[in-house]
């Protein structure tokens, strides 16, 4: 009898030991992309992988393509709670592919950043930010004391390389003028500007003052992450505030645009209307509105383009912009996706590649890439 209660313990043993021994093996992930184009970025959800993997968390890992064996860039996004919530994966899928990837322990190569943005204090308050496509910027209040300057929606700067500018052109005497890497010739003004936001009631912009509180969320290299925040402003009679969740992936031409208000209410997204004849799409059902602009000269032409994942009301060119009409959830809450593309930059040359590809990108959102871990036999 003692015999047999030695072996099965011993037994039991061995298979704790197993069972450790597989937490900490490589951990294989199937990714696939139902769309019908190209993903993006690919999330996976940092709680799923440690719950099978042990070394996370515990030293530094290796992301690993399975067929490839390369390296698979990757971030780890906290979102501004201090504790791992995402890893972002710079691993684009091909329409309806698949892959597997192996999170491995080791060192990792450095990642070079594609993404930045921060407040710009020598510039009366500016928060800009960029990827390695695109560059962008919203106002803070201190622009507030030079009416002759005062803007209220989101600007969209015009470069053509893919290193990070934001610093650079802040030091330049005139970034209105191109020296090789492009410059802000977009115009903004008292109004949405590139797909700001605002309450829509009683057939008006209840526009809100510039931002007065920022805090940035999470910092490249593939996303950077901030949010801003506005005092208090009268809507139709009440008073409402506003939070700005604004955040940009590698290698995108749009931002994504987490709002939330403090109650539920009506909102139009808007893109300032040239006087100018410019191409105008408007697509109510899949949310994707878009506008490229009449060419500006010898600076070329610009796009903008707005993706609404909520319910639209309507889509229409009206008061000076081309809008679409929504309206917050329950909470005061809705999602959008704002940006834009220059023909100078040499990727989106003209209407129907930028009409294209916010159609595209509707697609992705709405069927984004999947990550299921690998079960071990």
């Amino acid at each position: 009898m003692k015999k047999f209660i030695i072996n099965c313990l011993c037994a039991g043993i061995l298979s704790g030991t197993a069972l450790a021994a597989a937490a900490q093996a490589p951990l294989s992930v199937a990714l696939h992309n139902p769309a019908g184009v190209t993903g993006g970025l690919v999330e996976v959800d940092y709680a799923m992988v440690a719950a099978q993997w042990s070394p996370l968390g515990k030293g530094a890992f290796k992301v690993l393509n399975a067929a490839t064996g390369k390296e698979v860039p990757y971030q780890v996004l906290t979102e501004g709670t201090g504790r791992p919530v995402k890893i972002l994966l710079d691993i684009p899928l091909k329409a309806g592919a698949s892959a597997t990837i192996r999170f491995v322990e080791g060192k990792p190569a450095p990642v070079a950043a594609k993404t930045y943005g921060r407040y710009v204090p020598e510039r009366k308050d500016d928060f800009a930010w960029e990827n390695d496509r695109v560059a962008f910027r919203m106002y803070g209040k201190a622009l507030e004391a030079t009416p002759k300057e005062m803007a209220y929606g989101v600007d969209f700067w015009n470069k053509r390389t893919e290193n990070l500018v934001i610093n650079k052109w802040y030091k330049r005497a005139n970034y209105h003028k191109d020296e090789g890497e492009g410059l802000d010739y977009y115009h903004v003004g008292l109004t949405l500007g590139a797909g700001g936001i605002a309450p829509y009631l009683e057939d008006s912009i209840w526009f809100s003052r510039n931002y007065t509180g920022h805090r940035t969320l999470d910092s490249g290299p593939l996303r950077t992450t901030f949010e801003l925040s506005y005092d208090a402003w009268q809507v139709g009679g009440k008073p409402v505030t506003v939070t700005k969740t604004v955040s940009l992936d590698a290698h995108a031409q749009l931002s994504k645009m987490q709002v939330r208000y403090s109650q539920s209410l009506p909102v139009a997204i808007g893109i300032i209307k040239r006087k100018e004849p410019g191409a105008i799409l408007l697509q109510e059902a899949s949310g994707v509105m878009g506008y490229w602009e009449p060419q500006h000269g010898a600076d070329g032409t610009t796009g903008i383009g707005c993706i609404v994942l909520a319910p639209v009301k309507e889509m229409k060119v009206e008061k000076g912009h081309v809008l679409s009409v929504s309206a917050t959830d329950g909470s005061g809450a809705i999602t959008y996706y704002t940006g834009g593309a220059w023909d100078k930059a040499g990727l989106i040359k003209n209407a129907d590649q930028w009409f294209r590809y916010l159609q595209e990108q509707a697609e992705t959102l709405r069927q984004p890439v999947t990550a299921k871990i690998i079960q071990k036999k």
